[in-house]
């Protein structure tokens, strides 16, 4: 736990991609086992968390607030979303309630979440590799 105190931008962009991908994939085989729509947008929703984390690590711009809309400031400093990619990530807070501690709630996901959630996952996934391309081209 202590080297994670202390990793690189570098070491913590490949450790939450490669999350990502992780929980990216298992979502996927959830959607492929018929598991509820509530269950694979829960792992999907980590996996948002984690390619949103690589991606302001990729840029050394990481945020003090880990939920969504913080997240997502942090990574537009340095990246161009499209409007929908950038709504559908900030819907994200309003379904898990994370804005308001006074007002907490956990909405239940239901198909079209799922399908949104997966969605975002695939954008941010093809985000984070133009956004690699895109900085070995302006390194050369």
């Amino acid at each position: 736990m202590a080297q994670l105190l202390f990793e690189t931008d570098e070491q913590r962009f490949n450790r939450c991609y490669q999350h990502a991908h992780g929980y990216h994939r298992r979502a996927g085989l959830l959607v492929a086992q018929t598991q509820s729509a509530s269950l694979v947008f829960n792992v999907a929703a980590i996996a948002v968390e984690c390619y949103l984390i690589a991606l302001c690590s990729l840029h050394g711009n990481m945020p003090f607030n880990h939920n969504y809309r913080s997240l997502l400031t942090s990574a537009e400093e340095k990246t161009m979303f499209s409007d929908t990619l950038r709504s559908n990530i900030l819907a994200l807070d309003t379904i898990f309630g994370i804005c308001s501690l006074d007002d907490y709630h956990h909405g239940t996901p239901d198909s079209d979440d799922k399908q949104r959630i997966l969605s975002i996952c695939d954008d941010l996934d093809a985000l984070i590799s133009n956004e690699q391309q895109r900085l070995r081209e302006q390194a050369i």
